[in-house]
């Protein structure tokens, strides 16, 4: 018995509907943003829907208003996390540089995308803080080590490292493609590409 075969076309549009929030967690200047941006480049190639969810951006206009205390860093994760499950719901692939430095809180954004049946990949960015302060792309680092500036996340305030990540890049080992590629890989493995 023949089966029907699917056009090229009709392919291309089966396998890129399955959309998954891709959370890229650690510390400030570990490189997640670049890493994203990287694959989503890739993935747009490929065809497939794809949004960033910048944490910078996303601080100044979702969270506008939020400080950095606990209870707010919570709450900014939350949203973003709503904003995340809800495109890729909706077949886009989602990636979310954003440090979530609470296990708690991304534990909960991972239960939600449980919940609602979304895939959902949580990538350790596992640069560790002293080449992040050499890296230091926003400043951070030296506002901290000069006083101006407390509350930075893996310094003087906590960062609780995934027990359990879907993947840990250790981007100083590697070059953004390198570390691009083997979340690509990881996203084939997972089928979701």
């Amino acid at each position: 018995m023949r089966t029907a075969r699917m056009t090229d076309t009709q392919e291309d549009q089966e396998n890129h509907v399955t959309g998954a929030t891709i959370w890229l967690t650690g510390l400030p200047s570990a490189g997640k943003t670049t890493i994203a941006y990287e694959l989503a480049g890739r993935l747009r190639g490929e065809g497939h829907r794809v949004e960033v969810l910048d944490g910078d951006e996303i601080r100044e206009f979702l969270s506008a208003g939020l400080g950095f205390t606990r209870e707010d860093r919570h709450t900014n994760v939350q949203r973003i996390g709503f904003v995340a499950e809800l495109l890729a719901s909706n077949g886009v692939k989602v990636l979310v540089p954003v440090i979530a430095p609470y296990e708690d809180s991304r534990e909960a954004v991972r239960k939600r995308h449980r919940s609602e049946g979304t895939a959902y990949v949580e990538v350790h960015v596992a640069t560790p803080v002293d080449v992040c302060s050499v890296r230091d792309v926003k400043g951070l680092y030296a506002k901290q080590a000069a006083g101006e500036i407390t509350g930075l996340t893996g310094v003087d305030d906590p960062y609780d490292e995934p027990r359990n990540p879907d993947l840990r890049i250790e981007s100083q080992n590697q070059t953004v493609q390198e570390s691009a590629a083997r979340l690509h890989a990881l996203l084939t493995e997972k089928g979701l590409l």
